[in-house]
């Protein structure tokens, strides 16, 4: 599994929103604060919001905020939100994306490194992960 660019500043977003729970802020000072260029980081918030983690409000107090708790935030739902299904080798997600899952002796390999590494990120929030300097 790789984490794309996108997801990266999807992560650095919500670390972010994770010290400014009830207040919404704006996306340039995400942007400014975690050095994300602005125009990626609009589109990133939109995908956010559609998987429920980030709530968006419109007007002069508009701007952000997390939907849920901090601690209610997994690293896999923000990896899910931004590249779908995390797995090692496509034929964990959907076996037929390749013939010979029935018969390969590495495909159980595949199915479970996907389920540990889904354990392993469901289990860190990012309350255990916000940085208080933000």
């Amino acid at each position: 599994m790789e984490i794309t660019r996108q997801t990266d500043y999807a992560i650095r977003c919500i670390l972010y929103l994770s010290g400014k729970q009830d207040q919404p802020t704006v996306v340039d000072e995400i942007a400014q604060e975690m050095s994300i260029p602005k125009s990626f980081l609009s589109k990133i918030v939109q995908k956010l919001s559609r998987a429920a983690i980030l709530e968006s409000f419109r007007g002069s107090k508009g701007g952000f905020k997390l939907a849920r708790k901090p601690a209610e935030i997994s690293l896999l739902d923000v990896i899910e939100a931004m590249q779908g299904t995390a797995a090692a080798n496509k034929c964990a997600v959907d076996k037929a994306q390749c013939n010979l899952s029935c018969t390969c002796i590495v495909h159980p390999v595949w199915i479970e490194l996907r389920k540990q590494t889904e354990d392993y990120l469901r289990g860190i929030n990012f309350e255990n992960l916000h940085p208080k300097a933000y």
